[in-house]
C-alpha cells in the first residue's frame, strides 16, 4: 500500500514525476546585449504535446513585430494584429511554415497562421522590408527567451534528462545534456557567429 504524504496543499505521491526548473544564462558573442536567445528542452522520447487551445499574439507597432522572438509549441495559432495607423503584411519565405502570406491589413485587424511543424520561421512585411521577426516552433513546451542579461528560466519541467538546446537568429545554435531532478538545474550557454 502506498502511503500519501499532505504537505501545505500540495499532496505528495511517491514515485510521481515532480516539476523542477532549468535555468541559466547565454552569452551572445559579438552582439550588443543577450537578449532573444530561445532556449528550450529537445523532443522528448515517446512523448508528444498537445497545442495550447488559445492563441499567441505577435503585435506590429512602430513598425516592429512584437515581441522581437516568440516561441511556440508545435500546433499553435499565432494571431497578428496590426496596431499601426497603416498597412502591414506579414509572410515568410519559409517552406517548413508552408510559405505563407497573410495578405495586407489595416489597423485593428487580425490575421492567423498556425504552425504544424518544428522550425524557426521569419517573420517579414512586404510593405515594410525593414521589419523582421522571428517565431520558434519547439517540440515541447519547455522553453524561454533570454533577456538582455542572457538569463533564462524553464519552469515546470518534470525530473528527467534531457537535451538542451539554444537558438538564436542571428548565431549559431547549441545543445548540451541536462538532468532536472527535484529542483533547479543549471545550464550556461556561449554563443557565436
Amino acid at each position: 500500500m502506498k502511503r500519501i504524504l499532505i504537505v501545505g496543499l500540495f499532496v505528495l505521491i511517491p514515485g510521481a514525476l515532480r516539476a523542477g526548473e532549468i535555468r541559466g544564462k547565454v552569452a551572445c558573442e559579438g552582439l550588443s546585449d543577450n537578449a532573444n536567445a530561445v532556449v528550450y528542452v529537445g523532443k522528448v522520447a515517446g512523448k508528444t504535446f498537445a497545442p495550447p487551445a488559445g492563441h499567441v499574439t505577435v503585435d506590429q507597432a512602430n513598425r516592429v513585430f512584437q515581441p522581437h522572438v516568440l516561441p511556440v509549441l508545435v500546433g499553435a495559432t499565432v494571431d497578428f494584429l496590426n496596431s499601426d495607423p497603416y498597412g502591414h503584411n506579414v509572410f515568410t519565405p519559409d517552406a517548413c511554415a508552408d510559405k505563407f502570406n497573410l495578405g495586407t491589413f489595416p489597423k485593428g485587424e487580425k490575421k492567423s497562421h498556425t504552425f504544424r511543424k518544428e522550425c524557426f520561421v521569419t517573420l517579414l512585411c512586404i510593405v515594410h522590408p525593414e521589419m523582421e521577426g522571428f517565431v520558434a516552433v519547439l517540440p515541447t513546451p519547455y522553453f524561454a527567451v533570454t533577456g538582455p542579461d542572457g538569463s533564462y528560466d524553464i519552469h515546470d519541467v518534470p525530473d528527467g534528462s534531457y537535451t538542451l538546446k539554444v537558438w538564436h537568429p542571428k548565431l549559431k545554435a547549441s545543445e548540451k545534456p541536462v538532468t532536472v531532478q527535484g529542483g533547479a538545474a543549471q545550464a550556461d550557454f556561449r554563443i557565436s557567429r
